[in-house]
């Protein structure tokens, strides 16, 4: 057996060979070109195992050892203390550190998603920002509104009324190319929302868990989508509360001997997460059986803490849908209930 580190960086990559007896055979410089690293790679043999760090713009390297059927594993960055802790830390170091922790089994991994599921993310990721695109060129565009000291007087902006009485204001020569810049910007942005939007609704419709995920109060399409790929397997997560740990909703926790402190959340994980089952939370917390948690909380802690134990009780609900789903437990009634509920989109919150 082989074992490889590789320091993946932006433009170069250094790749670190370990035999099975911890002996380094070469450490090498090269460029992020697959035409370089192939060979380097296929000249190592069949037995190959290969660790990288999750850092930035890997995709591609894991594309590439996926084609070449080489055993690939992702190294939890924030969690290799080896490295961060290290008094001699350079490229060379970095790699040749990760290439002996995965030899010796000592290697924190982190999930490495198969390609079809970070194609999905991307294309949510990429919607989600889209979407805060344009409800950003909204605010500039009544940020020029209040700086002439206009009142919107009609209930809805950007509707065909509002954008009507847009159209009408007697404004300055120079607010006015202001705001009809913001609002070609932004017609132009909610023209590929709503594409995108067509693209992930037809994605939906064949996925049993998306549609067992709109059962839980406050979840809609898009955000039951965005569970699924941002978690990807459950499998991999043997209960609820290591779900919601790893989503960064529990709180953290100083013991030392008797005392006990809890803190905030940790905000480790999957940052979409948390901004999805926030976006829920905040419909989820006004209806059964989420409401009383939520009311009870709030007397005592207040509306934000409560929030975010709604938020947290929802992704728990979740894992045992997801678990349920994958175990083949969901009734066709239910599939059937679920797959009308894809069609039509109840809870969907307006760009979420």
């Amino acid at each position: 057996m082989v074992y490889v580190g590789m320091d993946v960086h932006r433009k170069r990559t250094q790749v670190a060979v370990l035999d099975e007896r911890g002996h380094e055979v070469l450490n090498r410089n090269l460029s992020n070109d697959p035409g370089e690293l192939t060979p380097l790679l296929l000249s190592l043999g069949d037995d190959v195992s290969v660790v990288f760090e999750a850092a930035y713009g890997w995709g591609w390297l894991a594309d590439l050892l996926g084609d070449l059927d080489i055993d690939t594993h992702l190294a939890h960055a924030k969690n290799v203390k080896a490295i961060a802790s290290a008094r001699l830390k350079n490229d060379k170091v970095d790699a040749r550190t990760l290439a002996h922790l995965l030899r010796t089994d000592l290697l924190p991994e982190a999930w490495l998603a198969p390609r079809e599921v970070r194609d999905l993310r991307a294309l949510l990721r990429h919607r989600a920002r889209l979407v805060r695109y344009g409800t950003s060129l909204k605010a500039r565009i009544h940020a020029v509104l209040a700086d002439q000291g206009i009142k919107v007087e009609v209930p809805r902006l950007w509707t065909g009324p509002g954008r009507g009485w847009l159209d009408a204001l007697d404004l300055p020569a120079l607010q006015r190319e202001i705001v009809e810049d913001l609002l070609v910007v932004l017609d132009a942005t909610m023209t590929r929302v709503k594409r995108l939007e067509r693209e992930i609704k037809d994605l939906a419709q064949p996925d049993e868990r998306v549609c067992a995920l709109q059962k839980v109060p406050g979840i809609g399409l898009l955000s039951a989508m965005t569970l699924v790929a941002e978690i990807g397997d459950i499998e991999r997560f043997p209960t609820a509360r290591k779900l919601c740990a790893w989503a960064g909703l529990t709180p953290q926790v100083r013991n030392s001997d008797r005392t006990i402190r809890h803190g905030h959340i940790t905000k480790q994980g999957s940052a979409w997460v948390r901004w999805v089952l926030g976006e829920a939370a905040q419909v989820a917390k006004s209806r059964p059986p989420f409401a009383h948690t939520y009311a009870h909380i709030a007397q005592r802690r207040g509306n934000n803490i409560a929030t975010i134990a709604v938020a947290r009780k929802m992704l728990a609900r979740c894992f045992h849908i997801l678990k349920e789903v994958n175990q083949g437990q969901v009734s066709e009634e239910a599939s059937e209930s679920g797959a009308l509920a894809v069609r039509h989109g109840p809870n969907v919150r307006p760009g979420f």
